[in-house]
């Protein structure tokens, strides 16, 4: 049972602006590709009379490109790829640093090269060119007001300044010409008059999966049919699950199954999955969690709804301690990591408002559980998933 499920936390994390909460609603709302429609004909409405319901499923079958280098599948279809990163925000872009959104990008500044509008990056620098030029000004007419008041103090008449000292509300900004930004003056209309073509701009970006997130939509949810690069040719469920187990190997030949690594339970492949799995079966968005020092970042909902509230640490822990003296894999936390290593991990997610959480996945003993069971995905009711919450004690938040 996990400590942690979606239900238990109405919050969710600190929430992202709600300027556009209802439109994320509408391209956001799904958390997996697969969706159901509600039939509203009279055939449903007879069959629901019955107790038949009338709600069909609608699976989307995209296809996705295995790339044994990269240790991840590529969906080069920008339909597909829309699909899987709106339901369920699986991926990321190969161009980008998360919603695959490198074209639309390049539109934007195409558009703003002709003179149509400003790109985000553009509007950036010019609000803040706008914060600096505010403070200048306030500092300014302070400065002004204290030398009025004071020269009235020195001649004993009574202080009336004329100054205006402005405020955020009233100050309006003129206009900001610097050397540092000089795209941020106006352009004149008689230079407005290059046309941007939008579509000689390339589709260059593909969606990358992690092994984990293709084996669950190609198993779990049967959505993602994923490619041979060597054949061309769609892969089987049992080519895949050998294919991303023997990833992992050092010498990785394409249809050879290496004798080292073969009726291994500890393959880097199938712990993790163990996690990913645990948790996406609970309703969680998964993503990385490299930037934060841990494996997994748990959401809610995903990452354009809140931040990520949970930072999940994969530790490894085999049942049997022969099978680690004789593994071939350096699994990573496999060894008794230092206090203050777990002092700082623990340390980088509370000052970014996470709860850090030590997930140990039990390797099964060989000695116990049939190898046969490693040529299908029905060895992962062998493994086990517990977790230790953990939360770092700061005086001055907790004294209540």
């Amino acid at each position: 049972m996990s400590l942690i499920t979606p239900s238990q936390n109405q919050q969710g994390g600190p929430k992202k602006g709600g300027a556009r909460r209802a439109e994320n609603n509408r391209l956001y709302g799904h958390s997996l590709p697969i969706t159901f429609e509600k039939s509203h004909s009279w055939t449903s409405h007879i069959l629901g009379l019955f107790g038949v319901s009338g709600t069909r499923m609608l699976n989307p079958h995209c296809t996705g490109i295995f790339d044994p280098h990269s240790r991840s599948v590529w969906v080069i279809d920008s339909k597909d790829a829309m699909i899987m990163w709106r339901r369920g925000f699986f991926g990321k872009g190969d161009l980008s640093r998360s919603e695959p959104s490198w074209r639309t990008r390049q539109i934007s500044a195409g558009r703003a090269a002709a003179g149509k509008h400003m790109t985000a990056e553009e509007i950036r620098e010019k609000r803040r060119a706008e914060r600096k030029q505010f403070k200048l000004d306030r500092a300014a007419a302070i400065a002004q007001a204290a030398a009025e008041a004071e020269a009235a103090f020195t001649e004993g008449r009574e202080a009336k300044s004329s100054v205006v000292i402005p405020s955020g509300a009233t100050w309006r900004p003129q206009q900001l010409v610097t050397e540092e930004s000089p795209s941020l003056s106006p352009i004149p209309d008689e230079e407005r008059t290059v046309e941007f073509d939008e579509d000689s701009v390339p589709d260059l970006e593909h969606l990358q999966l992690t092994l984990q997130e293709a084996f669950f939509l190609a198993w779990s949810l049967d959505c993602l049919t994923i490619i041979d690069p060597t054949t061309s040719e769609s892969m089987s469920l049992k080519q895949i699950w050998t294919a991303f187990q023997q990833i992992h190997g050092s010498t990785y030949i394409p249809g050879v199954v290496s004798e080292i690594y073969a009726n291994r339970f500890d393959s880097p492949f199938m712990v993790n999955y163990a996690a990913y799995h645990y948790y996406r079966s609970l309703g969680w968005i998964i993503k990385g969690g490299i930037k934060f020092c841990v494996d997994l970042l748990l959401y809610k909902r995903g990452p354009v709804f809140h931040h990520a509230e949970f930072a999940i640490v994969i530790i490894p822990v085999y049942e049997d301690p022969e099978d680690q003296e004789t593994s071939p894999f350096d699994l990573a936390n496999s060894q008794p990591f230092s206090w203050t290593w777990l002092s700082t991990v623990n340390r980088v997610n509370s000052q970014v408002q996470k709860t850090l959480i030590l997930t140990y996945v039990t390797i099964p003993a060989r000695s116990r559980v049939s190898q046969e069971l490693l040529s299908s995905p029905a060895c992962l009711a062998h493994y086990s998933v517990r977790e230790v919450v953990l939360r770092r004690f700061i005086p001055a938040r907790m004294r209540d």
